[in-house]
């Protein structure tokens, strides 16, 4: 049965905890799955989470931590002394617990390191912590199941046992040779009907081995999975041998910070900030496009006052302008966010580009075309038809180039290294303000030759 959160829940879950009525809270709360578990502690306060937390099993303990919420595990995480959080990154896999000792200071870092037992998990979450978090090496963990080639099969079990002690799920078997080198993978299916003096060389298969590079950057990884449907993915030095592996949790995660960062950006934030960020982070995040969409606005202005005299003649042109101005602004955004998401996929070709290009100026055409219609129509029969022909050749100009502008703005910033999102935003937006009125009120005073 699915669980449900309620206000009700919590306020008895606090009486139970104030009690420590610990036969309730551990039929209640410990046989939750470990999601809902972080659901309802990231309502409680440290304290109280930090009662409930300490109850759990230690592979419990570990699959909740990383559901918290991050400000939340934050704060739960500086209520514990630096042996308390040594203990909790044993139980995680090394990425997880890299990635929370990652968000310490140096000197935290030090001194959590220095209190963990097992040398080893030390060792492996030091080495994570020198790559840099958006590479392979940063997102890769430790904990991966390997066979050598001269290994028969009977052997490869047993050692396989071993392995899969630290290993939470398995998905693929390695193969390496003497030197650690990746030469291919092995299919567990493979290996148990095997018979046992059968070597792993006569067994794996070596051909078409996807892998990445610890440098490779973390988009490119989300790509490679993507594309050949994998699960995981092994990660090879620069001399190709094995490190690490990617498994796809990592990837979605990967996947939904850089919707969110893109979301952002189209929505004219510079910068990543929770909902729960202080006034100020906000403010500083905002204030950049805001200050763009003030210059912008001003440009407008400029561009209304240099035809003040056509307006003052012709008052009936004053009344399109906010039509004008939002039709470019859709059609811009449009075209920009169908680019951004073919260059989100990798689709960066110049043939691609240029069939992109034409496309949407097509589209734009179409329905620039249907669009003026309309509008002569509407326009004609409120005003009159000379302004009514004016506002439809605007319409369909100014549709027209905001479909080039929001085709080529991505492709431009994409090709200058600047994530192309930029231009879903206020950017392709304002642009498109300022060059639509310009050209409307330029076919306004030729048409009325004023």
């Amino acid at each position: 049965m699915r669980f449900e959160l309620s206000k009700d829940f919590l306020e008895e879950l606090r009486l139970k905890i104030e009690s420590q009525d610990l036969p309730w809270i551990k039929d209640q709360v410990l046989e939750l799955h470990y999601a809902d578990i972080a659901e309802v502690l990231d309502k409680l306060s440290s304290e109280e989470a930090k009662f409930i937390y300490f109850l759990m099993d230690e592979e419990v303990q570990a699959d909740v931590l990383m559901e918290l919420e991050e400000e939340v595990r934050d704060k739960f995480l500086a209520s514990l002394s630096s042996k308390e959080i040594a203990d909790q990154l044993e139980n995680l896999d090394s990425d997880d617990a890299a990635d929370i000792l990652g968000e310490l200071s140096d000197e935290q870092i030090q001194e959590v390191i220095s209190q963990m037992e097992d040398d080893e998990a030390a060792e492996d979450i030091v080495d994570l912590l020198n790559y840099d978090e958006d590479t392979a090496g940063g997102l890769m963990q430790k904990e991966f199941i390997q066979a050598k080639l001269d290994w028969p099969v009977d052997r490869c079990l047993v050692e396989l046992r071993r392995q899969a002690e630290d290993v939470e799920k398995v998905y693929t078997i390695y193969v390496v040779d003497d030197i650690n080198k990746l030469v291919g993978v092995l299919s567990l299916k493979r290996l148990l009907f095997a018979s046992p003096k059968t070597k792993i060389i006569d067994l794996y298969q070596g051909k078409n081995i996807i892998s990445v590079k610890t440098s490779d950057d973390s988009e490119q990884v989300a790509k490679v999975m993507e594309k050949y449907g994998l699960v995981s993915v092994p990660v090879v030095d620069l001399q190709n041998k094995l490190v690490g592996r990617i498994t796809l949790d990592d990837v979605v995660d990967i996947i939904k910070e850089e919707a969110d960062k893109d979301f952002q950006l189209a929505s004219g934030i510079s910068e990543k900030v929770e909902s729960n960020a202080s006034v100020w982070r906000m403010s500083r995040a905002r204030l950049p496009w805001l200050l763009i969409g003030l210059l912008g606005g001003i440009l407008g202005a400029q561009v209304i006052s240099g035809f003040e005299g056509s307006i003052a003649k012709i008052p009936a042109l004053a009344f399109f302008i906010p039509l004008i101005t939002a039709m470019g602004g859709n059609v811009g955004v449009q075209s920009s966010a169908i680019v951004v998401q073919s260059l989100a996929k990798g689709n960066n070709q110049f043939g691609s580009i240029l069939s992109k290009l034409s496309k949407e100026a097509r589209v734009a055409l179409l329905n620039g075309l249907l669009l003026a219609s309309l509008i002569y129509g509407i326009a004609s029969v409120f005003e009159n038809a000379t302004l009514g022909f004016i506002v439809c050749i605007s319409l369909f100009i100014v549709m027209f180039f905001a479909a080039i502008f929001g085709t080529l703005i991505p492709l431009i910033l994409d090709r200058y290294k600047i994530d192309p999102a930029l231009a879903t935003g206020p950017f392709v937006t304002t642009l498109n303000d300022v060059i639509g009125l310009f050209i409307y009120f330029t076919v306004g005073m030729f048409l009325y030759d004023v």
